[in-house]
């Protein structure tokens, strides 16, 4: 007793008042809620809030109140004048009087909307669409017209040459990047007017090691039309190295024919005309022992002329039957093409009078001139009653007038054409496609004539305006 009154002694004055003050108001909170308690009347929430305020125990309510409803921020000005928001702090479990936690509820969070989701796109359709095409612009100055040909430069994907008529070839670039430049000029050798002068010219498809170009022109009837082989680079066309592969005896200036491609097994497809005239006069079609109205099938590969390739129909070495056939019956094939996805050879046959058509070539086929116009009975005296082939397609002369071969679609832009053989009209510009099974199906009517197709590298298709453009065929 006598230490705690000693330390009691000590203690600093100021302590010993905050202590009395303390003890103070506890008496008061006391003596208030004894008073609540003895009236026998329930707390009001003010006599609660009083008691909790001076740090006694709330009666029987079991707690002190809380806020009713969520804080809301509020803002205090910040340097510049604006009002800076505080964050509400976190509710809290709270226990009740007998021992349990109640859940404070959760605070209210923002969810981001949901993003729509694209629909997936419509699936390509699964065939032509009739009259669903368009050419589209792809070199609208060649720096030439009577356009008969247009050609990649291998090696290039830039670069490519565009041949007229009359002799002269010119190299452009596919995207502009510069101006069309001559790059050969074999004019001096032609005659050109009408269906006369040159009408193909053919990378080899070694062009990038062995430098060769072939040519098929006419130097005017009735000297013979001329196959002959060229070396090259991508800049330009050597002239002075010429050499003939092969004269075709040529009597009118009409019925040429006269396109050159490479088959899947690099040998030259060069396809002729019946020589002119009207009604094949000199029946060159059904001759054997004539090249004229023919497919021929030569290995250019030598260092010389040509061979015959052994996979030839009338390879055997007997007879007078010319060993370079590689079908024959056709009046004046305007442009043969091969598929480089199956090695089908594909061309469109100029008709006589009534009858365009177009044939799938096999080896040894006989497609009826002048027996068969098309599918129609031309001149059947003297025909055998079989053994021709049918056209895939015609079309008569209200549709057109001289059937311009085409090219096998094989791109990617559009997947509905893959496989189908894709043709035209010279003089009308009607563009169809058709495949073995399937009817032909009308894609556009081009406003310009149509010369010729080119397979691009990419396996989508160049149509050639005989006007000078160069357009692609799309969708």
């Amino acid at each position: 007793m006598r230490f705690a009154r000693d330390a009691a002694r000590n203690i600093p004055r100021n302590y010993a008042i905050a202590g009395g003050i303390g003890a103070a108001v506890a008496a008061v909170a006391v003596v208030v809620l004894v008073a609540v308690l003895v009236s026998g009347g329930g707390s009001s929430e003010e006599d609660i809030a009083s008691a909790c305020l001076a740090g006694a125990t709330p009666g029987k309510s079991g707690e002190c109140p809380r806020a009713s409803g969520s804080r809301t921020p509020t803002r205090a000005p910040n340097r510049s004048g604006s009002s800076t928001p505080t964050v509400a702090p976190t509710p809290t479990p709270v226990t009740n009087a007998g021992g349990t936690s109640t859940p404070a509820a959760p605070r209210r969070t923002s969810t981001a909307a949901p993003v729509p989701t694209q629909p997936p796109p419509p699936p390509p359709p699964a065939a032509p669409i009739p009259d669903g095409y368009t050419a589209s612009a792809l070199v609208s100055n060649t720096g030439t017209g009577s356009v008969i040909e247009f050609a990649v430069i291998p090696g290039t994907t830039n670069q490519a040459i565009v041949a007229s008529q009359s002799g002269k070839i010119y190299k452009v670039a596919l995207d502009g990047s510069f101006a069309p430049q001559l790059w050969g000029d074999v004019s001096s050798k032609v005659s050109f007017g009408g269906e006369q002068g040159l009408l193909s010219v053919a990378f080899s498809p070694g062009f990038a090691s062995d430098g060769r170009v072939y040519a098929y022109y006419t130097p005017g009837s009735p000297s013979d039309t001329k196959l002959s082989r060229f070396s090259a680079t991508a800049s330009d066309l050597n002239e002075a190295s010429e050499q003939v592969l092969l004269s075709v005896h040529d009597f009118a200036p009409n019925h040429n024919g006269g396109h050159i491609a490479f088959d899947n097994s690099g040998y030259l497809l060069l396809s002729l005309g019946d020589g002119g005239g009207g009604g094949d006069p000199e029946d060159n079609g059904q001759d054997l022992t004539s090249l004229l109205g023919k497919v021929l099938r030569l290995n250019v590969s030598g260092a010389g002329g040509y061979t015959i390739p052994s996979g030839n129909p009338f390879s055997d070495g007997a007879g007078p039957i010319r060993e370079e056939i590689f079908a024959y019956g056709l009046r004046n094939p305007w442009r043969v093409t091969v598929d480089p996805a199956t090695n089908d050879v594909w061309l469109g046959d100029v008709g006589q009078n009534s009858w365009e058509e177009v044939d799938r070539v096999v080896a040894g086929g006989n497609y009826g001139w002048d027996c068969y116009e098309g599918n129609h009975s031309y001149e059947p005296a003297g025909c055998p009653a079989s053994g021709f082939q049918a056209p895939i397609a015609e079309y008569d002369h209200s549709w057109g007038q001289a059937v311009t071969g085409g090219a096998v679609y094989r791109g990617g832009s559009m997947p509905e054409l893959s496989g189908w053989y894709v043709y035209g009209d010279f003089y009308t510009g009607h563009i169809w496609a058709v495949k073995p099974g399937a009817a032909p199906v009308h894609l556009m009517k081009a406003p310009f004539a149509v010369a010729s197709f080119t397979l691009l590298p990419s396996g989508e298709i160049a149509i050639v305006s005989y006007d000078g453009a160069i357009y692609r065929l799309s969708r």
